[in-house]
């Protein structure tokens, strides 16, 4: 039976928890919250590390976990990796001495998974790795290791596709009448496969679409808003506003910090004639406020909900001693050892759905 949560939870979800992860609690590296509804006196026990509690979309994800954690009646605890992988690795020690039954793990650095497999493989723990994914080596280095996550690619082809269809309905878009499709690009972090797949594939998807593009400017934002409006600010200076057709961000939160840059001179604050498209990914709260307002052209729903629920359940099916397949688990699993999650394209039509 598919036990799959409606996507509709992630806004109330996100906004619950955005506040806290933003506060002191964001730069403690102890327990932040736990789940336990005493049935079984707290048997089960899972150990969480998040790469950092104040990433919008994170917050999103450890909700589901807490909620999914206490419907299941097991004890859930996470912690703040504050975004360095030394940091993590001695939460996972912790877990380990504390006497986890399974650890759940967002990775700081993907390409570091290998030693916490090792640790928990030392200790016969299973472990599932959320929505930062290991390398295939690593994934097939043990046999109790699974993946939660989303393919990166399909999120970028959606954002691409948002693009294209603006300029499809939109020919005016094309402000210099060249046939082609000035952008510039925020991106995430160097390395992390979401960021490198949803670059290529955004651009792939416009293509394909039958317009040609040309980059003007491209950098790391490093998913971060305050980043990302600096960022933009140097790109309308070294482009100017006038040239530039088209913005694709990552994330939603660099493409709401490059909306900060453009309204600064005066764009995308309701003037038609003074509108750039910026698309993001993740469908957070405040993205869906600026699809609402106009400033955000569109969307691409990272499922929090499902991420966080699929996470706890795969957890708790191999702690029941339960094999993990769909019937277990609630989701289809690939290969014996990956859930994916689908993207969700979230445009004018339909980001109300999605606002709670």
């Amino acid at each position: 039976m598919n036990k799959k949560k409606f996507a509709l939870g992630l806004v109330g979800a996100a906004t619950v928890l955005t506040l806290g992860a933003c506060g002191a609690r964001g730069g403690s590296s102890t327990s932040d919250e736990s789940a336990d509804t005493g049935k079984g006196g707290g048997e089960k026990l899972i150990g969480g590390a998040i790469y950092k509690f104040d990433d919008t979309f994170m917050t999103g994800v450890r909700t589901a976990m807490t909620n999914a954690a206490k419907e299941a009646g097991v004890k859930l605890e996470l912690v703040d990796s504050q975004n360095k992988q030394p940091t993590q690795n001695e939460q996972v020690d912790t877990f380990i001495t504390k006497g986890v039954q399974a650890l759940a793990v967002n990775p700081v650095d993907r390409t570091a998974a290998g030693p916490i497999i090792e640790k928990a493989k030392a200790k016969d723990l299973p472990i599932v790795f959320i929505n930062r994914e290991p390398e295939e080596a690593d994934m097939n280095s043990y046999d109790k290791v699974w993946y939660v996550g989303a393919k990166a690619e399909q999120s970028g082809t959606q954002s691409g596709q948002i693009i294209a269809d603006y300029f499809e309905a939109n020919p005016e878009a094309d402000k210099n009448g060249d046939g082609v499709i000035q952008y510039v690009m925020l991106q995430g972090e160097p390395g992390h496969q979401d960021a490198t797949l949803r670059t290529e594939y955004s651009i792939k998807a416009i293509e394909e679409a039958g317009f040609k593009t040309e980059k003007l400017a491209a950098d790391t934002a490093m998913w971060d808003k305050a980043k990302a409006t600096d960022l933009m600010k140097s790109f309308l200076t070294g482009q100017g506003v006038d040239k530039i057709e088209a913005v694709i961000a990552n994330n939603d939160d660099m493409a709401l910090g490059a909306i900060e840059a453009l309204k600064a001179e005066g764009y995308n604050t309701g003037d038609p004639a003074k509108f750039i498209p910026v698309v993001g990914v993740d469908a957070t709260a405040p993205a869906l406020e600026a699809m609402k307002d106009g400033s955000l052209l569109g969307t691409v729903l990272n499922d929090a909900v499902n991420q966080g629920t699929a996470t706890i359940n795969v957890a708790n099916a191999v702690m029941d001693g339960k094999e993990v397949n769909e019937a277990n688990v609630g989701y289809p699993v690939t290969d014996g050892k990956y859930i994916w999650i689908d993207y969700v394209k979230v445009t004018k039509d339909n980001y109300a759905e999605f606002m709670k």
